[in-house]
């Protein structure tokens, strides 16, 4: 028996869901812009609340590990260590895009009828600035066969997958490369689809059952690149 509770906020979404054996319990998140801030506490007591337990009745806490943004990792990493400790709880680190590899193939309604699921594979996109995106490619296992990377999409990208596959592309770094894709026959754009920790669920599950947990005291989120602060646009100051 687990309860888990499994915190995103590697993108804009601001999601926390509570999830018992791996099944989906409470669920709360924001697609506002900067909102983790206020938000994540928030959501994280209503969800708790909402199924009439108590924080100390969780077994562990689940953090979307990345890549990401920058500051919202560091806000979700934080908190989730924070009630860690608080709560003499283990932590589990996720990975953010096979959480999201895995909610893709839910959208099964999507596909056509004829295409096997062998042959379907999927590539979730995080805007990753300026023109990069993260980005892997997964089976329908949610198993990672190709690496996760901060790359330039041009209409060469995933040429030697797309030959014989079917690739199904989401998350909001996709809108970065839909014109390079919308007439291969082999790519399909999943529309409207976010990251969530409701994704997550399974995937802690399993590494509570195996006992897979992070060192609290030496966690950091995956961030892949190095941050770049902007420059400061104050009236005065270049």
């Amino acid at each position: 028996m687990s309860l888990i509770l499994n915190i995103e906020t590697a993108t804009v979404v601001c999601s926390v869901a509570l999830a018992r054996d791996g099944q989906l319990i409470g669920l709360k998140e924001s697609t506002s812009k900067n909102s983790h801030s206020s938000l994540l506490s928030l959501f994280m007591d209503e969800v708790i609340k909402s199924a009439g337990v108590e924080m100390a009745d969780l077994d562990a806490i689940a953090i979307s590990e990345g890549p990401g943004s920058y500051t919202g990792l560091r806000i979700g990493v934080a908190a989730s260590k924070g009630l860690c400790f608080a709560l003499d709880k283990p932590l589990i680190g996720v990975k953010t895009l096979q959480a999201m590899a895995l909610g893709m193939t839910q959208f099964k309604k999507s596909r056509p009828n004829n295409e096997c699921e062998d042959n379907i594979l999927y590539c979730p996109m995080i805007d990753a600035r300026r023109m990069e995106v993260y980005c892997a490619i997964f089976n329908e296992r949610g198993e990672e066969i190709r690496e996760t990377k901060a790359e330039v999409i041009d209409k060469n990208s995933f040429k030697e997958y797309l030959e014989k596959n079917m690739i199904v592309i989401a998350g909001d770094g996709s809108l970065k490369c839909w014109t390079l894709f919308e007439k291969q026959l082999n790519a399909m754009f999943l529309e409207d689809f976010q990251a969530s920790a409701k994704f997550m669920t399974g995937l802690s599950d399993e590494k509570f059952s195996n006992k897979k947990f992070e060192n609290l005291a030496y966690f950091e989120p995956y961030y892949l690149k190095d941050f770049v602060a902007g420059k400061p646009r104050v009236k005065g100051l270049r």
